[in-house]
């Protein structure tokens, strides 16, 4: 009888230590699946955030290379003989 008591107590003391390291192994698993969704959303903040940013300099571009094609219109059709004479004539 003392053989099946120390077998009972064996089973039941791994049992505990199976269940044990069960709760710590879904802990963990669910700590990562929170740090997993907050890592998530910051890079979505962040994707948003390039994004607008893009938009933006897509924006700014156009109107920089607007006011450039506007530049080099001004300079290349003029004409010469409607320029002054250098200042050292």
């Amino acid at each position: 009888m003392s053989l099946a008591g120390d077998d009972q107590r064996m089973s039941e003391t791994s049992s505990s230590e199976r269940e044990q390291a069960l709760e710590a192994r879904l802990v963990e698993l669910e700590m990562r699946v929170s740090f997993q969704e907050q890592a998530l959303a910051e890079l979505s903040e962040a994707l948003a955030d390039a994004r607008m940013e893009g938009s933006r300099n897509e924006g700014l571009m156009r109107v920089l290379l607007e006011d450039l094609g506007k530049v080099r219109n001004a300079l290349y059709s003029s004409d010469p003989v409607d320029e002054p004479p250098p200042p050292h004539y």
